[in-house]
């Protein structure tokens, strides 16, 4: 369905635009504009999830299986041999990231699972012990020093320094926890957004709807050849609220409207109001479906760009691929190194671990 029902483009109403009429023209612009770039994501989606199972699939499957055997190399270490405060804290550091990030994966076996399952359960009841070895410290901390004199100052500062290292691991975990809650708080946000639209479209939808119809209702129509015309109108009506297409509606009464003679100077506030309402709203929702696709295609650590285009997705995607086979390359020659103990000592040195 397509109809021309800007009102800027009527010769009889041209020259008597308000700013309020302009504004609303510009809005019909951006929502005609919106639905073209939702039917093309659309079109585009199938391909190129096909193209990201083609290209990027195998590659992740693959530094998964690398990181895996990192993982269960640095674990059997970490049980069998001793090291230093130091090298501990980095180690423990690394298998917090790997079993992190291998907990979301979906290229392992079941046995492999369980074993990052282990490892990250390890580290989750480590990290609770320290938060609250450190309530209690920092409990103990503050009672020392009300009863401590000037003397014993100095040996309560090496006293908490001296704790730094240990927890220099939990830090890294609180900081992706934060990201994680700061991530989960704006897509609550946006869905509340969304569900508001939605509302608003819907209770607009019906509004609207019953205005038309009330307009255009064949049984009041006593001139025969205009009710054959009403009553196709009708079903096309009828037909649009069905597919809840509120922008073609809304657009179809503001001509309806014209068409009257109610003119862009008649027209009151109130109905500017609505219709800049209605529309925003709608705008939002097809806003909302473009970024549910353009999301599901953006894998990146990288920011989504701002108005990403199809084209550019398979630029990050080709871009990913040359990135992702070099870490591979590169994961290869580091778990060579962490089949010995003498090797992650290498790579403890010069900080590559």
């Amino acid at each position: 369905m397509s109809l021309d029902l800007k009102i800027s483009l009527l010769p009889e109403t041209s020259q008597t635009l308000s700013p309020q009429h302009k504004k609303l023209n510009k809005l019909i612009d951006q929502i005609e504009q919106q639905k073209q770039d939702l039917a093309l994501w659309q079109n585009a989606q199938t391909d190129i999830q096909s193209y990201i199972h083609l290209k990027l699939v195998p590659i992740y499957a693959d530094l998964h299986g690398l990181w895996f055997k990192q993982m269960q190399a640095l674990w059997q270490h970490l049980q069998q041999e001793d090291f230093s405060k130091a090298d501990t804290a980095q180690i423990d550091t690394k298998l917090t990231k790997l079993a992190q990030t291998l907990k979301k994966s979906k290229n392992l076996n079941t046995a492999q699972m369980d074993l990052v399952t282990e490892v990250a359960q390890f580290y989750a009841q480590a990290k609770a012990h320290s938060q609250n070895k450190k309530k209690k410290k920092a409990k103990d901390t503050q009672q020392s020093f009300d009863e401590a004199s000037q003397e014993n100052t100095a040996e309560l500062e090496d006293w908490q320094n001296h704790d730094w290292d240990a927890e220099q691991w939990n830090d890294v975990q609180d900081n992706e926890q934060y990201q994680q809650q700061r991530e989960e708080h704006q897509r609550k946000r946006l869905q509340q957004k969304r569900e508001q639209a939605e509302r608003l479209a819907e209770q607009s939808l019906k509004t609207v709807y019953l205005k038309i119809t009330a307009m255009i209702h064949p049984d009041r129509e006593p001139d025969e050849a205009k009710k054959i015309k009403k009553t196709e109108l009708f079903q096309v009506v009828s037909q649009a609220y069905d597919q809840q297409d509120l922008f073609y509606l809304l657009k179809l009464q503001l001509q309806l409207e014209t068409n009257k003679g109610l003119s862009p100077k008649v027209l009151t506030d109130e109905h500017l109001k609505f219709y800049k309402m209605a529309l925003e709203a709608q705008s939002q929702k097809l806003a909302s479906q473009i970024d549910d696709i353009t999301d599901s295609l953006h894998w990146s650590d990288r920011p989504k760009a701002k108005n990403m285009q199809v084209k550019d997705v398979y630029k990050v995607i080709d871009a990913d691929v040359v990135a992702l086979k070099e870490q591979v390359k590169w994961e290869k020659e580091r778990l060579k190194y962490m089949g010995k103990v003498s090797g992650v000592e290498v790579l403890l040195e010069n900080n590559v671990l």
